[in-house]
């Protein structure tokens, strides 16, 4: 009998959590059910998911940047549809197949001139995990620089590149690495000065936190490493792709880096797919003679499937003026939320580049605020910002996130695809959490309730 997926779903609906708790990962099942946030969701269109009940969800976590072109793009869902009907010959492996080739021209067509090859990866991670590799036998050093707050995947070489020390602890000894301060040229030209640093590898802003940096470091970065002949690796991972009105985000810094790694957002939503970009002087140095052809591949980089995702969504860039859309939904969202930060004392600033935006919050200059601000500070550092997240969610259907532990920032990664209706309704919600915020402890309160309450329950529902 073959495998039914509408009977699955209509006889098991209800056990996710538990099978999660059973069989994945047991913690993961208890944070979301100690914040509320254990829900069935059954439906994705657009920028909404709506869950069992059909309660409808502003999706401003967007998979952590993947469903760039919202969740069940029509136009990626028939090329898929299409290639499954054409029961194309995937993974032949022995075999140069078209449409890798047509995805990675398309890719070198949108990237400056430097930029000539393409190696295929299954995710970020793995992208970076080429571009470690790449970086080293090109260069014949063995170091590589990131900057802290960095993140750049969990897989064990992206993993010594994390500016997270909660991430890294008890998985080591990890592969030479060192950090620099972000934005600091000066450290940075300390460590290029040794010789003996292959590559600086780096977002354009940062995920953890929305950090960013001026123009005139994206330069100073560029020249020394270009001087110590040192790669200059840009991760456009989850930045990348249109994410701040421009298709790479280095470009808003007209900068060249060597090494380009993509993901997230060229999958269309569906199909896992990542690529490394880089020069062919890179690429030819690894694969080198016939006898190096296969020095580095991944079983799946080049499935088919992924290739027509990508090439699904690069298409429906073009068609739907993604980059203008964001451009202009960027800077909605940026005069929107400005009065707010004149408004409430907890919002101190709001950061980013069009659809990648940080909501900085920090202590109030009012005596009674700042008490309650510095009691939440004492019960666990940057409570505030998950006091944010959360009545987002339950008061007003809204999935966000706090954009690294320990850090008063929430981020904001919508869909590319969101417009006015999606900006005037966040901003509504997120000035009544703040203002809520601003007149008592209810806001806590609530949210302690809500832990409290799921923490007592013994089984996920």
């Amino acid at each position: 009998m073959p495998f039914d997926l509408s009977e699955v779903l209509r006889e098991r609906h209800d056990e996710n959590f538990r099978l999660h708790a059973q069989y994945v990962n047991p913690q993961m099942a208890r944070v979301l059910k100690t914040l509320g946030f254990d829900r069935f969701y059954v439906r994705g269109e657009g920028s909404y998911l709506f869950d069992a009940e059909g309660r409808r969800y502003l999706d401003f976590l967007s998979g952590f940047g993947v469903f760039a072109l919202g969740r069940n793009h029509a136009g990626v869902k028939k090329a898929l549809h299409d290639a499954v009907d054409a029961d194309l010959p995937n993974l032949v492996q022995m075999d140069c197949a078209l449409l890798p080739g047509l995805l990675a021209e398309a890719l070198v067509a949108r990237s400056h001139p430097g930029i000539e090859r393409v190696v295929f990866t299954n995710s970020g991670a793995e992208a970076i995990e080429a571009a470690i590799k790449f970086a080293r036998h090109a260069t014949s050093r063995n170091r590589i620089l990131y900057a802290d707050h960095g993140f750049h995947g969990l897989t064990t070489g992206a993993l010594a590149l994390n500016g997270g020390r909660e991430f890294r602890d008890g998985f080591g000894p990890l592969i030479p690495s060192d950090q620099v301060p972000f934005g600091d040229i000066d450290a940075l030209l300390r460590e290029l000065k040794t010789g003996t640093v292959a590559a600086f590898v780096v977002e354009p802003i940062q995920g953890k936190g929305v950090n960013m940096a001026t123009d005139d470091y994206w330069h100073a970065v560029e020249e020394l490493c270009q001087r110590h002949k040192t790669l200059f690796v840009m991760d456009e991972v989850q930045a990348g792709l249109g994410r701040t009105g421009k298709f790479f985000c280095h470009e808003h810094y007209d900068v060249q880096p060597d090494i380009i790694t993509i993901s997230k957002a060229l999958s269309g939503g569906y199909v896992p797919v990542g690529a490394m970009l880089s020069s062919a002087k890179i690429s030819d140095s690894v694969f080198s003679s016939m006898d190096r052809a296969v020095v580095h591949s991944s079983t799946f980089a080049q499935n088919q499937m992924a290739m027509v995702a990508g090439l699904a969504t690069l298409q429906a860039f073009d068609d739907e003026d993604i980059l203008d859309r964001v451009r202009r939904t960027g800077d909605s969202f940026m005069k929107r939320l400005a009065p707010l930060v004149e408004r409430h004392e907890f919002l101190h600033e709001v950061r980013g580049k069009g659809l990648m935006i940080g909501l900085v919050f920090g202590e109030p200059t009012s005596r009674s605020l700042r008490t309650r601000w510095k009691a939440m500070e004492a019960i666990r550092s940057a409570l505030f910002s998950q006091l944010m997240v959360v009545p987002l969610f339950h008061r007003h259907r809204i999935l966000t996130q706090v954009a690294a532990d320990n850090m008063n920032v929430v981020k904001l990664l919508p869909p590319l695809i969101a417009g006015d209706e999606e900006v005037e309704y966040f901003v509504d919600a997120f000035d009544d959490v703040l203002t809520a915020a601003a007149r008592g402890s209810s806001l806590f309160f609530e949210f302690g309730r809500t832990m409290a309450k799921n923490a007592l329950r013994r089984t996920p529902h």
